[in-house]
């Protein structure tokens, strides 16, 4: 992260949507105690959206195989709701932006969060700017 923070201003394209996806994998990561396993950020017009899969733990598995996906569903919500500073910080950080809103998803089967944020100004992704970073196949931050 330390890399990212001395280059974050001048980040672009797909090196900027990269390391945004790095970030909120860090940020479960940190505060989750496990982070999804792949990560892919896309922009389009003045909305980023970071999409990220196989982030349940072993917990939230346990849970749902016993008929408690409910519950999960509810913890992964207010998780989102208390992360809301931190996500619209780390965004408005790497990207220059403004976040003027923020959304959250949750789904279970297949497992992938969302975050979607809107930005003010739109991201500028510069010449040769890729619309998305991040492979679907791609893990999270290294290690």
């Amino acid at each position: 992260m330390a890399e990212h923070q001395a280059r974050e201003g001048p980040l672009r394209g797909g090196e900027l949507l990269t390391a945004v996806s790095n970030a909120m994998v860090g940020l479960l990561r940190e505060h989750y105690g496990r982070g999804p396993m792949k990560a892919k950020t896309y922009v389009v017009d003045d909305l980023l959206i970071c999409v990220m899969r196989d982030g349940l733990t072993a917990i939230d598995e346990t849970l749902i195989a016993s008929g408690r996906a409910d519950h999960v569903l509810e913890t992964r919500r207010e998780f989102q709701k208390a992360m809301r500073d931190r996500y619209r910080a780390t965004i408005e950080r790497l990207t220059g932006s403004k976040v003027v809103a923020f959304m959250s998803g949750v789904h279970l089967d297949p497992d992938i969060l969302t975050e979607i944020f809107v930005l003010d100004p739109p991201l500028d992704l510069g010449p040769g700017g890729r619309a998305h970073g991040g492979g679907p196949d791609e893990p999270g931050p290294a290690e």
